[in-house]
């Protein structure tokens, strides 16, 4: 990601934070699908989604805590 895109992550609420990482959770699971069936071709995508998921993890999480 992009730091233009992690600061709008910043600006997002915790449902909207809570969405986006179950999709990229999902997405996830059908890139590892793909390349377990070789039909994935970049296979950096993999953990390129993986850092995207812990980024808003961690976001969502510090929110968790700022908030209660």
């Amino acid at each position: 990601m992009k730091t233009k895109d992690i600061k709008e992550l910043h600006t997002k609420s915790k449902e909207e934070l809570k969405k986006m990482l179950s999709e990229a959770k999902n997405a996830l699971f059908s890139l590892h699908l793909d390349h377990k069936q070789l039909k994935l071709k970049n296979t950096r995508s993999l953990s390129v989604r993986r850092k995207e998921i812990a980024q808003i993890a961690s976001i969502l999480q510090g929110k968790e805590i700022v908030n209660g």
